[in-house]
């Protein structure tokens, strides 16, 4: 099947969308299908206010309908909501032609935690903009109950996986990377950014050490306010891994991830998991023997991170492994909704000649 996928989140952005998005085209490849990707490096962009590292698509349009074109594709997938989102979804629209889409964050929360604008104006953009869409990806049941209480319809599952070569518990002959520091090590990775409530976990009193992995536009601010904590910037492939290994628990404080692909990598390493009670943690941790959830999503974090010291780290290895980026790609195809086969080929075909028509010259 020939599978066309349109992200305003790719590389080199590094989060869990991207990093998401990047491994299923590769396991989609795998099976083989085609698969075309538009994503921002093919564009001239301009930086995200407030979030620099995000680069967005310039005169996506125009581009984006050669490429439907270029290729015609069977399947259609529209990731994100930005430019390039955007761009995708007018041409569905306007061509009729079906496509899906996914909800990876928690937008209206995310902008509301940045800028002084409500939750509803957030919802009401989310809602027209996958209103369209034959079916509306999201990761995890509990995030599936939150939009369709504020009216979305179409959802369907959609569930992450992980590497469990890349990452995996210690073995002896590696080195503990937080030798030099007091134990136990919790451990934060991920963006420092006000959205990700990274302040509900380094000001917790805990024994050992609080290191942070990652960078993002808060970092001067806690570094500052926090000294006490570990800041480490950003790590990548094997030596991020090998952090997450070295950890004693893992601490996901965020409210507004969708899933939260960090865990699953916190688990693959052996390391347990102490989440608030929010979207993502709440459908993976219970009943999990792999975590800890805080009672309330004000407090209570601080008793979740030392539960997970209680914990056994071959348990928590075992529960990641029942994740795989195979079957999330398979659920992922699945969920598509390609064009019928017959109204394909004469579509294709009559804007093909559409094309041609307007490419001839006029008689003299």
């Amino acid at each position: 099947m020939r599978i066309l996928l349109a992200t305003d989140a790719w590389e080199p952005q590094v989060n869990g969308v991207v990093r998401t998005l990047t491994r299923v085209v590769d396991e989609m490849r795998a099976m083989g299908h085609q698969v075309e990707v538009i994503s921002p490096d093919q564009f001239p962009t301009f930086p995200l206010p407030t979030y620099p590292e995000i680069k967005l698509a310039m005169g996506a349009y125009e581009p984006v309908q050669e490429r439907f074109k270029q290729f015609e594709p069977e399947a259609i997938h529209i990731a994100t909501e930005g430019p390039i989102g955007i761009a995708a979804r007018r041409i569905c629209v306007e061509w009729k032609l079906p496509f899906t889409t996914s909800y990876h964050t928690r937008f209206p929360e995310y902008v509301s935690a940045r800028l002084p604008l409500p939750l509803a104006a957030g919802y009401a953009y989310m809602k027209w903009f996958h209103k369209p869409s034959g079916r509306l990806m999201v990761a995890t049941p509990t995030m599936r109950e939150e939009l369709e209480h504020h009216g979305f319809r179409n959802i369907s599952q959609w569930s992450r996986g992980v590497d469990t070569e890349q990452f995996h518990p210690r073995t002896e002959d590696e080195p503990d990377l937080f030798a030099d520091l007091p134990k136990a090590i919790f451990l934060y990775v991920g963006r420092v950014a006000v959205e990700k409530n990274i302040e509900a976990f380094v000001k917790l009193d805990l024994p050992g050490s609080k290191v942070v992995i990652g960078d993002g536009p808060q970092r001067e601010e806690l570094e500052q306010k926090y000294s006490e904590v570990k800041f480490l910037g950003a790590k990548f492939g094997d030596e991020l891994a090998r952090y997450y290994a070295c950890a004693d628990v893992f601490c996901f404080p965020s409210l507004t991830d969708t899933f939260g692909l960090v865990i699953l990598e916190a688990m693959a390493a052996g390391t347990p998991v102490a989440a608030f009670s929010a979207p993502g943690p709440i459908d993976i941790i219970p009943g999990s023997n792999a975590g800890a959830l805080a009672p309330g999503q004000n407090g209570g974090l601080r008793e979740a991170c030392l539960a997970c010291l209680e914990l056994d780290r071959k348990v928590v290895r075992e529960f990641a492994e029942k994740f795989s980026w195979r079957s999330c790609s398979e659920e992922f195809v699945k969920n598509l909704q390609p064009y019928p086969e017959p109204e394909k080929t004469r579509f294709w075909r009559r804007l093909r000649r559409l094309a041609r028509l307007r490419r001839k010259p006029k008689a003299a």
